[in-house]
C-alpha cells in the first residue's frame, strides 16, 4: 500500500501520489465508489483529492507550463521503461511509470521525435497478464484497458470521448448466454469505466 502522506506535509513539489488522486477524479464521476475505496487506500481527503486536481489544472495552464514530457517527468521521476514505438512512417518512444493503485497497470505516454505528446494513458504493465475477455459480463469497471477491449472484441470502432481524458469504443460481443449485443465502452485515461449495451443483434 503506497505510504500515507503525513497531514502536516507542505503541498510542494506534486508528488506521484498526487499524480494518481488525479486519474481518480477524472474517473469520480462514473465509477464514486471505486474512487472512494482508492481514495481511502491512499490515505487521502476528499479536499486532498480536489486540491491535488486543482494543482494539476494550474500546472497545465500556467503560462510557464513544461513540456508534457517533462511534467511527467518531474512528477513522476525517470520511467521505468523507455522503448521505440512505430507509429505509421514514424518513431516515437513509450515511456512506462509505474501506478501503485494499479500495480498490473502503467501510465504509458507517447512521445513524438519533436518531442510532442500523442498520447498519454494506462496500459497493461509488459510481462503482466490481463483480464479474459469474452462476453459483455467480463467488462467490470477498471478490469482492462482501450488496447485489451480493442483486441478482444475485434473490430472494434473509435467513439469520440466526452473530455481529453476520455475515450470510447463501439463493438459487438456476446452475453454469457451467447446472444451478441452492440456495445459502447467508456474509458477515462485509458481504463475501462462502463459499457453501455445498446440492443441485440440478430
Amino acid at each position: 500500500m503506497p505510504a500515507r502522506r503525513p497531514a502536516s506535509a507542505s503541498p510542494s513539489p506534486f508528488t506521484p501520489l498526487d499524480f494518481q488522486l488525479v486519474l481518480l477524479r477524472r474517473m469520480a464521476d462514473h465509477n464514486p465508489d471505486l474512487v472512494e475505496d482508492a481514495r481511502h487506500e491512499l490515505g487521502v481527503t476528499i479536499a486532498g483529492m480536489r486540491e491535488a486536481n486543482r494543482r494539476w489544472q494550474a500546472m497545465l495552464h500556467s503560462p510557464r507550463s513544461r513540456a508534457a514530457a517533462s511534467r511527467y517527468r518531474s512528477v513522476l521521476g525517470a520511467p521505468e521503461s523507455v522503448s521505440a514505438r512505430r507509429i505509421g512512417d514514424l518513431e516515437c518512444e513509450a515511456l512506462l511509470w509505474p501506478v501503485p493503485l494499479w500495480p498490473s497497470l502503467r501510465f504509458e505516454v507517447m512521445v513524438a521525435p519533436n518531442g510532442a505528446v500523442w498520447n498519454e494513458w494506462l496500459v497493461r504493465a509488459p510481462g503482466a497478464t490481463g483480464p479474459v475477455l469474452r462476453t459483455v459480463e467480463d467488462l467490470t469497471p477498471w478490469s482492462c484497458t482501450v488496447d485489451e477491449v480493442a483486441r478482444a472484441f475485434a473490430p472494434a470502432r473509435p467513439l469520440e470521448g466526452t473530455a481529453p481524458t476520455r475515450w470510447g469504443l463501439a463493438f459487438s460481443a456476446p452475453d454469457a448466454s451467447g446472444v451478441r449485443h452492440d456495445c459502447a465502452a467508456e474509458f477515462t485515461w485509458g481504463l475501462l469505466q462502463r459499457v453501455a449495451v445498446a440492443g441485440r443483434r440478430p
